[in-house]
C-alpha cells in the first residue's frame, strides 16, 4: 500500500509540474481603471409657470450607452448633505408627491409627479430644489450601489460642476 501512495504522489508531482506552451497575446486593456464620469449640480424652482418641470442641457458629450442618475438632497444633518437617489417620493393626506426625472443624451429632464395639488404645496417642496446629475459610462454599470451618491462619486473620481 505504501507504494501505492508514494507511485501516485510521485506521479501528482510530476503532472502538476509540467508547464505547456504560452498562449496567444491578450487584448490591451485598461488595466482595471475606470472610465471618467461626468456631474453637475443644480438648483430650481418648480412653479406653475415651468409646468413643474426643468429641462437642463448636459454641457459635456454624454455617449448613447451612458446612463444618467439623479439625486435630490434631501436634507443636511450635522453639516452633512443627505442625497436620495430619485424618484423620491413624499406622501400627503390628499396624495403624493414624487420628485422625477428622464433623460436623453443632450438633457434631462427633473420634473413633479404626483397627486397632490402642486400649488398648494408649501414652497419648500418646490422652491430652491438641489439635484446633482451623474452620468456613468456604460462599461461602469454595476460595479456600485447607486443608491449611495458619495461611493458612485468616490468610485468615478468625480468632481462636481457646480451650475447653482
Amino acid at each position: 500500500m505504501k507504494c501505492l501512495v508514494t507511485l501516485l504522489s510521485v506521479f501528482a508531482f510530476l503532472l502538476t509540474s509540467c508547464e505547456g506552451p504560452q498562449g496567444p497575446p491578450g487584448f490591451d486593456g485598461l488595466n482595471g481603471a475606470i472610465i471618467a464620469s461626468s456631474s453637475f449640480e443644480i438648483e430650481l424652482d418648480f412653479n406653475n409657470a415651468n409646468n413643474y418641470e426643468f429641462f437642463e442641457a448636459y454641457g459635456f458629450d454624454v455617449l448613447q450607452s451612458d446612463v444618467t442618475l439623479v439625486y435630490v438632497l434631501w436634507e443636511t444633518l450635522n453639516g452633512q448633505d443627505i442625497w436620495r437617489l430619485m424618484p423620491q417620493t413624499v406622501y400627503f393626506d390628499d396624495g403624493e408627491l414624487i420628485y422625477n426625472y428622464d433623460f436623453t443624451q443632450t438633457d434631462v429632464r427633473f420634473f413633479l409627479d404626483g397627486t397632490t395639488d402642486f400649488s398648494l404645496l408649501d414652497a419648500s417642496y418646490t422652491q430652491n430644489q438641489v439635484f446633482r446629475v451623474v452620468v456613468v459610462p456604460a462599461d461602469n454599470v454595476g460595479r456600485v450601489d447607486y443608491t449611495n451618491l458619495d461611493a458612485v462619486m468616490d468610485l468615478y473620481d468625480i468632481k462636481t460642476f457646480t451650475k447653482r
